[in-house]
């Protein structure tokens, strides 16, 4: 069903201009935008993928993926269809770049949503899978279904949307994972289609303007950003402008979508990234898409013990008081934390909305 869509100005032309990103489209009647599923229709502006998703899965949160957040607990997951960037290496690209929504959607109302997250003993909803940016709107009212509940709110997202709707989105997301996809401005044009200014933008928005947990992944794609140079200069800007607590996962790359015939990132490579980012003063580094025990485990930035051990999703060892502090100095841990942690697992479980519309 199509929603009135926030954000847009009526030109005198008879066209709108979406005013949600940076891309600000220019629509005339029945067009979409890039994204689309935002489009001019009868001269207004609608989100056509309101109360619809491509699907609905209770995950572990570290598949967000967020270490500091909840570890262990169950997310109850969904996305709807569509993105406002073209990225040539998608690895979401059956949803985000879908156009057949009659096929892939379910309809699934905020409240409906926000019951099934509690009934099923989720802590979180996040909203992921393609960007909640394009449909910010459902995002915003499924969270404010969640919070009535007693529910976090997730956001997964490549940051790429403009002041307004930024504020709006994050006032009502408890946690945020934003993909830093490079630290070039060229890597941004030729491989998504978009800018980064807008992402640095977004993300030093959440770090120092909200109270939204905030993590950062860099899916590293090789011979594409890869480089010393720009590892070096991502994790500098981050340690200076964000801090040392900011986790940063580094994640391989699969070859996928448009981008087949580049090879999987070797083990190796992300391993080099994680030295570059902790050498600039990042105290948090995670990898991502590999088996790597150093590179999933929590360390306490005080005296290094060893604060949360991870096999892939699942949590092998705690070592955090009830107040997320290393049970062997006291350092706090930068998170947000439960007295104990989750016990969710790996496990992913398909979830049928139908039975808990209202």
């Amino acid at each position: 069903m199509s929603h009135v869509a926030r954000y847009w100005r009526r030109l005198d032309d008879g066209r709108v201009r979406c005013e949600l990103c940076p891309r600000r489209c220019e629509l005339a009647e029945g067009q979409r935008g890039v994204c689309f599923v935002r489009a001019n229709e009868a001269g207004r502006l609608v989100s056509t993928t309101y109360g619809r998703s491509s699907g609905f899965c209770i995950d572990p949160i570290e598949k967000k993926p967020l270490n500091h957040f909840l570890p262990g607990t169950a997310v109850l997951s969904f996305g709807t269809a569509g993105c406002n960037l073209l990225c040539r290496f998608c690895q979401n690209w059956d949803m985000s770049k879908a156009r057949e929504m009659d096929i892939l959607c379910e309809e699934a109302a905020p409240a409906a949503i926000a019951r099934a997250a509690a009934e099923l003993g989720c802590h979180a909803v996040a909203y992921t899978y393609n960007d909640p940016v394009i449909f910010l709107e459902y995002a915003v009212d499924t969270a404010l279904a969640c919070r009535e509940r007693g529910l976090r709110s997730v956001a997964v997202t490549a940051g790429y949307l403009e002041a307004a709707p930024r504020a709006e989105l994050f006032a009502h997301m408890d946690a945020a994972n934003i993909d830093l996809k490079s630290f070039d401005e060229d890597f941004y044009r030729k491989l998504t289609g978009a800018r980064l200014g807008p992402v640095l933008e977004t993300i030093e928005y959440v770090a120092t303007e909200t109270d939204t947990w905030l993590e950062l992944t860099t899916l590293v794609i090789p011979g594409e950003n890869d480089s010393q140079a720009e590892l070096e200069a991502l994790s500098a800007w981050i340690a200076e402008r964000l801090g040392p607590d900011v986790p940063l996962h580094f994640s391989a790359f699969h070859p996928d979508f448009r981008m087949m015939e580049h090879p999987p990132t070797p083990p190796e490579t992300l391993r080099r990234a994680r030295q570059i980012a902790r050498a600039a003063g990042l105290r948090h580094v995670y990898l991502g898409n590999v088996r790597d025990a150093e590179g999933d485990t929590t360390y306490c930035p005080a005296c290094g013990a060893a604060l949360i051990e991870r096999d892939w999703y699942q949590l092998r060892s705690w070592h955090l008081d009830e107040r997320g502090r290393c049970t062997r100095c006291g350092t706090p841990l930068a998170g947000v934390f439960e007295p104990r942690p989750g016990a969710w697992g790996p496990r992913a479980l398909r979830v049928d909305l139908a039975r808990f519309a209202e």
